[in-house]
């Protein structure tokens, strides 16, 4: 993909990208090099994934408003083309198969999270009112 319009950043191994807590205002799509996601859970630092080319990170900090949620480092030498929200929208605009494909990445990745919790339960790592406690604090629409 290529993508004229938005802004491009090099990161060196070992570079901070994104902090968790920190607000954001924009996403990032990776052109070259890999990152490594880590959310910090009490006072340990959790490894969560390795993400590539073409893979995103970001996105619901500038789609939600809301602080980031996982520090993001890069593991090699990598350059990041970076979208603003308003970059986004005019993006989806253009190429709604950007959008499309942006939303199967993000299904993906509920699903996964999905796998994930049904791994905790059945090895008794969470139980169902643990689950029933955290859905309480969501909020689902419709």
């Amino acid at each position: 993909m290529v993508y004229k319009d938005m802004g491009e950043r090099s990161y060196a191994t070992g570079d901070t990208i994104i902090r968790e807590g920190e607000m954001g205002t924009e996403m990032f799509i990776i052109q070259e090099g890999k990152v490594g996601v880590t959310k910090k859970i009490g006072d340990n630092e959790v490894f969560l994934a390795t993400l590539g080319r073409g893979d995103f990170f970001g996105e619901m900090s500038l789609l939600e408003s809301q602080p980031r949620t996982a520090t993001v480092r890069a593991l090699a030498p990598t350059k990041l083309v970076t979208i603003r929200a308003g970059e986004l929208l005019m993006k989806f605009r253009r190429d709604p198969t950007f959008a499309f494909e942006m939303l199967q990445r993000m299904s993906g990745r509920v699903r996964q999270l999905n796998d994930q919790v049904v791994q905790l339960m059945q090895h008794d790592q969470v139980t169902r009112e643990d689950l029933r406690r955290l859905s309480l604090r969501m909020e689902f629409p419709g």
